[in-house]
This record gives structure tokens, C-alpha cells and sequence, in this order.
């Protein structure tokens, strides 16, 4: 008998898991020998779909993008605009019109043309206000709660404990005043940067969302607006760029507008649309021009380890920023491979055997590996030095990922056949109903939102900020992609945020 040789998994089973795709090959235990090619296979089984819609807009239709927003002209526009915004920054004001501009700046799109003028701005509101008690004692609330929501945005240690006489200084407020109701919303806004157990912070985000709920009907249009906005989702858990388009529209209609400011949010925004047109052409074309034509016929195991050959994990250094990265997608092939077993199975997970898991198999810390290189001009040393202060972050907001997938879309996956998911672990679990899960669900993530906001804080170089704000970043689009249901299986859902920003031009100048 011919000696046999035998792959480095020597028995391996294929049996059949989840996946969206067309065919799956079932094999039987498979062993080759240095004597004979011969392999046993077993019957094509159909793999149960998704059955996604297809995209809305071809490839045609896409290429086809043009804007108009582009060249040396609009550029010179732009600068002039910058210009004159940065005398009215430089002329300054009075704390409370100071900080309404940076607020105003950040929410139509256009801070960052500006960023060294608004640190200086912060720096010095800090440290004459804001650094001691004696300092803060005498503002009032919505000075207080704009100042503290920005200092905090930006990475300064504000205490909960400059709100620790919020629930007195309402005592009289009146919801039909405009400066009353304003106080309400941003100390709302400034609550979504509660760190864990500040139970003031806490306090203040229940008592401002009663609060608003139920005087929402008295007070001016403009700022009703407002209120109804930020009761969806909070400011600071919302997409900067469909917020600043938001924004733009709302901010045209005060009675204090300045012009100079709606002149250069406009023309940026559709600067930067053309830039994105031209990017999302791009893609377009490498995604038609890439070529799949290779079918998986892998055991579970080989599967993992054939990813890992094929794409030079195996040979790369221990400490290497690739490995690492090639570390974070062989954990997703794998978290996949797990699903696939508690599916066949018949398991239900706990809620945090479940989780421990699907925050890998939403794909994002694969993805935010990817943001080293985008992000990033440090070298690849300072990045692998910064990256094990950076795995929290990378975990929370894949779970905020996660959580926010499965309240839109577990639903449709169970009834089409699928693992059971965040809520259906809790129920089984803790005997919830669903209606309780999905609350249940929510707060966690509130909770974690708040470790985000600790990592933030917590930060200490510009590497590490900007990654967490990357990050923050992948939070927030998976909010908005299922806030309505299924963003991405049912692309209808988002086709408007979706034309508004890449199709549609504010046209504003």
C-alpha cells in the first residue's frame, strides 16, 4: 500500500454551512496520497441566499456622473470664502456667540478649513471658564452644556459635576422661550458624552428627553426642528456628512444666518461631492474589471488555512502591521465558520457567547485594520505600538455595529434561515420578551457608546485620534444605515441619502 501523505488538518468533515452564494460543494473526508490523484466528492447542494436586491444604479448610469464643481476657479472661490470666515473667527466675540460659531462651523460640514483657528478658540474658553468650578459656577445652562459637549468632542476633561444643579436651574425654565429650550437640547447634546457611572450625565439625558417630549409643541418652529432631530439620534452619534447636509438647509432658514458661512458650506459640499464622484467611478470600474472565478470546495478548517497561504499570512514577520491585518480577516473567515456550526447545529448561543463572536462577523475590525493606511502618515512601528491601546475602540464600535444590524434585520434572517441573533440570544436566555430584548439591546448600546467616549478621552496622539474618530465613524453609519430596516439588503431604504450625497449638488452660491 502506497504510503500515505496527508494536508496539515489530516481528517477534516464538510458539511454544510451558512453562506450567500449560488453553489456549495459537500465533500466527504478527503485524503491525498503520493500514489493516486483520485478524490471521492459527493453531491452539489444548493446554499440558501439572501436574495439582496441589486444595486439601483448600473454601471452605465454611474460612469456617467459628472459635476461641475471642479478646477482652479472654484477653488479661488472657496479660498476667498475661507478668508473672510477666518477674519470672523480672529475678530472674535463674546464666550457664548464663540462657541454657537465653532457649533455651527462643525455641523455644516466645513470645521475643518479651520481646525488651528477653533483649537486656539477651545484652549483658551477652557482654560478661562471652564478648568475650575469657580470658573463654570456663575454660567448658565446653555452656556454650559455647548461649552462642555465641544470641549469634550475635542478631547478636554470637562467633569459631570459642572451639571450638578441642572434639575435647579430648570425650575423656571419656560418651553416657549427660544434661549430656555436651547438650554434643554444641548444639555440633551452634551449628554451623549457621558462616560460610565456618571450618573448626572445619566440624570440629565432622561430629565431633557422627557423634557423636550413633552413640550416639543410650544416652542418656536425653528428650534422644534431641532428638537425632533437630535430625539432620532443624538448629534453626537450621527454621519458628519448627512448631518452637515441636514444642516445646511435647516441653518438657511435662521433669522441669524450669516451668509458668508451657507456661501462656503454649499460650494464645499459640492467641491467635495465631485471629489466623491470621481472616487465612486473609480471603484465602479475596478469592481467590474475584478474577476471571481475561483469556487470554494474547502472543509471548514482548510478553508481558514488556505486564506492564510494564499494571501502570504503564513510567511509574514510575528510582529508585522500586515500580519496583524491578515490576523483581523482570517478572525473573520473563522467567525463565519462559527455561525455556520451553531446554525447546523441547532445552537443557540448565550447573549455573550453570541457577541464575542458576531463583533468580528459584522466584518468592521477587519475593515478599521485597513484604516492604519488610509488614515495614517505615521510609520508602520508607531502604528503597531499604538494599535493594542486601540483594540477596545476597535471592539466597541464593531459591536455598536453589530447590535444596531441585528435590531433592523434579525427578523428577515431568522425567516429566511439564519443563526439566532443579539435578541434572540437575550430571549432565550433571560426569558424576555422581544419587545424587552430590543430595549434591552438599545441600552447596551448606550453603554458602550459611553466606553467609546472614555477611549476618546483617553486618547494621546494624533494617530490615536484620528483612529478612534475613524471608528466613531463606523458607529454612526451603522445607525443611520438601519435606523429604518435593512439599509443594506434593501438599498430603497437609503436611496436618498445616498443621491443627495454623491448625485445632487446644493447649487447654493
Amino acid at each position: 500500500m502506497a504510503s500515505m501523505s496527508v494536508f496539515p488538518c489530516s481528517t477534516f468533515y464538510y458539511k454544510k454551512y451558512h453562506d450567500i452564494g449560488t453553489k456549495f460543494v459537500i465533500r466527504k473526508p478527503i485524503y491525498a496520497t503520493q500514489s493516486t490523484s483520485k478524490v471521492v466528492t459527493a453531491e452539489t447542494v444548493p446554499r440558501r441566499s439572501a436574495n439582496y436586491a441589486s444595486s439601483l444604479w448600473s454601471f452605465d448610469q454611474i460612469q456617467s456622473l459628472s459635476s461641475e464643481y471642479v478646477g482652479q476657479d472654484y477653488k479661488a472661490m472657496a479660498d476667498t470664502l475661507k478668508d473672510a470666515v477666518k477674519m470672523m473667527i480672529h475678530k472674535g466675540g463674546n464666550q457664548l456667540n464663540t462657541l454657537q460659531m465653532i457649533d455651527d462651523l462643525q455641523r455644516l460640514g466645513i470645521s475643518y478649513h479651520f481646525e488651528d483657528e477653533i483649537r486656539n478658540l477651545l484652549e483658551m474658553i477652557y482654560c478661562n471658564y471652564y478648568k475650575t468650578p469657580e470658573e463654570w459656577n456663575g454660567m448658565d445652562l446653555n452656556l454650559k452644556a455647548l461649552g462642555f459637549r465641544l470641549l469634550r468632542q475635542h478631547g478636554y476633561q470637562v467633569p459631570q459635576e459642572i451639571f450638578h444643579d441642572f434639575k435647579d436651574k430648570m425650575q423656571n425654565f419656560k418651553p416657549y422661550l427660544a434661549d430656555d429650550m436651547m438650554g434643554i437640547l444641548n444639555l440633551y447634546e452634551a449628554s451623549s458624552y457621558s462616560l460610565e457611572d456618571e450618573s448626572i450625565l445619566d440624570h440629565a439625558r432622561d430629565f431633557t428627553t422627557k423634557y423636550m417630549k413633552e413640550n416639543q409643541d410650544k416652542t418656536d418652529k425653528s428650534i422644534s426642528s431641532l428638537v425632533t432631530h437630535a430625539l432620532e439620534l443624538p448629534l453626537h452619534w450621527r454621519v458628519p456628512r448627512v448631518e452637515a447636509k441636514w444642516f445646511i438647509e435647516q441653518y438657511e432658514q435662521r433669522a441669524d444666518k450669516n451668509p458668508t458661512l451657507i456661501d462656503l458650506a454649499k460650494l464645499d459640499f459640492d467641491m467635495v461631492q465631485a471629489v466623491h464622484i470621481e472616487d465612486l467611478k473609480h471603484a465602479s470600474r475596478w469592481w467590474r474589471n475584478k474577476k471571481w472565478d475561483k469556487k470554494l470546495s474547502f472543509s471548514r478548517d482548510r478553508l481558514v488555512e488556505h486564506f492564510l497561504w494564499s494571501t502570504g499570512f503564513c510567511h509574514l514577520p510575528q510582529h508585522s502591521l500586515g500580519r496583524r491585518t491578515m490576523t483581523k480577516w482570517a478572525g473573520l473567515c473563522k467567525a463565519y465558520l462559527v455561525e455556520a456550526r451553531w446554525y447546523n447545529n441547532g445552537h443557540t448561543p448565550t447573549l455573550q457567547e453570541y457577541l464575542d463572536n458576531a463583533y468580528t462577523s459584522i466584518s468592521a475590525p477587519a475593515v478599521l485594520m485597513h484604516a492604519n493606511f488610509v488614515i495614517s502618515v505615521h510609520s508602520s512601528n508607531d502604528i503597531l505600538q499604538s494599535m493594542p491601546r486601540l483594540e477596545k475602540t476597535i471592539y466597541y464600535s464593531s459591536l455598536i455595529f453589530r447590535l444596531a444590524d441585528d435590531l433592523a434585520t434579525s427578523s428577515d434572517e431568522l425567516a429566511r434561515g439564519d443563526v439566532s441573533k443579539s435578541i434572540q440570544c437575550y430571549m432565550h436566555e433571560s426569558g424576555a420578551t422581544e419587545e424587552e430584548a430590543r430595549e434591552y439591546i438599545k441600552e447596551l448600546i448606550l453603554e458602550t457608546w459611553k466606553k467609546i467616549n472614555k477611549e476618546r478621552a483617553h486618547a494621546n496622539s494624533q494617530f490615536e485620534r484620528g483612529f478612534i474618530e475613524y471608528a466613531t465613524n463606523i458607529s454612526r453609519m451603522a445607525l443611520l444605515m438601519y435606523s429604518d430596516g435593512d439599509g443594506h439588503g434593501c438599498p430603497d431604504l437609503t436611496k436618498s441619502h445616498v443621491s443627495s450625497l454623491f448625485f445632487n449638488p446644493l447649487q447654493g452660491i
